[in-house]
């Protein structure tokens, strides 16, 4: 076989699924068989001209999973057949910031389906040591929401979040929503979530949150009433507004972190009062992505059934409607998550 199905983005909003070549591996790479690949906030932000514009024509996709379909000749380690999930932050490996698994600050970084054709595709090559393998009894559906909640261990662990810790997370989105039942599991209390979707709040109560509020007006007094007056200990931004990260400052109390994790326009600012900042010890830090350690550990935790999934596997697309469930996705904010089914 020199050639395989694949989904290619060659303009903003415009998917043509046609004939390309097979990838080809090198000594220390393996040719995955993709089994699923989730539609990302990135991916739709990337289908919409918003990001990496450039680098069309791109086959995207990063959330998937799928089985070893060919080794290199340096490869020991898996064995065809084998069930795999992907970090798909790709460093040289070496540098100061990959030994600190701060991969995406490597000057060589670059990312499967983001930078490089990724899993809208029936095969992707990756470097061996970044294919996980998946010893547990658990669905495709499942398994390809690892690279999702990696984010927000990710984001968790940035953070420092614990137990009896109040948290805001502004968006009840996919992302938001994994955000919720995250600091569930830290023992983060209260959750409150905020968007302006009543059925995404719906879904982020069903999730865990003890409060969700979908009338931006309402917010203060919310966040106020369920943290003694103080404020949230914890601001989680997953949408990606400049107002929305002002905000964050409002609802933090004194002494709080805003976890900057929503992505916005390039170049956009957001104002911080300084002086504020140093005289009641505020922070903020950003994440975005999962990678190294947090793989294996989203991995562990969907394996042991830690997250409520139900919500995230309900759509589901043939690689030929990829136009389709891109394009109708807004439609059907009951779907957390749209994944494109991809081997049978």
């Amino acid at each position: 076989m020199t050639t395989m199905r694949a989904a290619v983005l060659t303009a903003p909003r415009r998917f043509e699924v046609r004939e390309v070549a097979m990838p080809i591996i090198g000594p220390d790479d393996v040719l995955v068989r993709v089994a699923r690949t989730g539609i990302c906030g990135t991916d739709i932000h990337i289908f919409n001209g918003h990001y990496a514009a450039d680098r069309l024509p791109l086959v995207p996709g990063h959330e998937f999973c799928g089985t070893i379909a060919e080794r290199g000749a340096n490869v020991r380690h898996l064995t065809v057949g084998t069930r795999v999930v992907v970090d798909i932050n790709i460093g040289c490996g070496s540098c100061f910031w990959c030994r600190r698994n701060e991969v995406l600050n490597c000057a060589e970084v670059t990312q499967v389906g983001i930078g490089r054709d990724g899993a809208f595709a029936e095969y992707v090559a990756v470097p061996a040591r970044l294919a996980i393998p998946v010893e547990a009894d658990i669905a495709d559906a499942v398994l390809a929401l690892t690279e999702p909640v990696a984010c927000v261990v990710r984001a968790a662990r940035k953070a420092q979040a614990t137990f009896g810790q109040s948290v805001l997370i502004f968006g009840a989105g996919p992302i938001g929503n994994l955000h919720v039942q995250m600091m569930r599991l830290v023992g983060a209390a209260p959750i409150i979530v905020a968007d302006l979707s009543p059925e995404r709040c719906r879904m982020a109560s069903e999730a865990g949150a003890d409060a969700a509020v979908s009338d931006p007006a309402e917010l203060k007094a919310v966040v106020h009433k369920m943290t003694g007056g103080r404020g949230a200990d914890l601001v989680i931004e997953s949408v990606g507004s400049r107002k929305l990260y002002e905000q964050a400052f409002d609802l933090m109390r004194r002494g709080g972190h805003v976890a900057f994790f929503g992505i916005t326009p390039p170049g956009e600012t957001v104002a911080l009062d300084s002086l504020r900042t140093v005289l009641e010890e505020g922070s903020l830090k950003g994440s975005v992505a999962g990678m190294g350690e947090d793989m294996h550990d989203a991995l562990t935790l969907l394996s042991h059934g830690r997250f409520r999934t139900q919500d995230f596997t309900k759509a589901s697309y043939p690689l030929e409607a990829i136009q389709e469930a891109f394009e109708m996705i807004a439609e059907r904010p009951q779907h957390l998550k749209t994944q494109i089914a991809i081997a049978a």
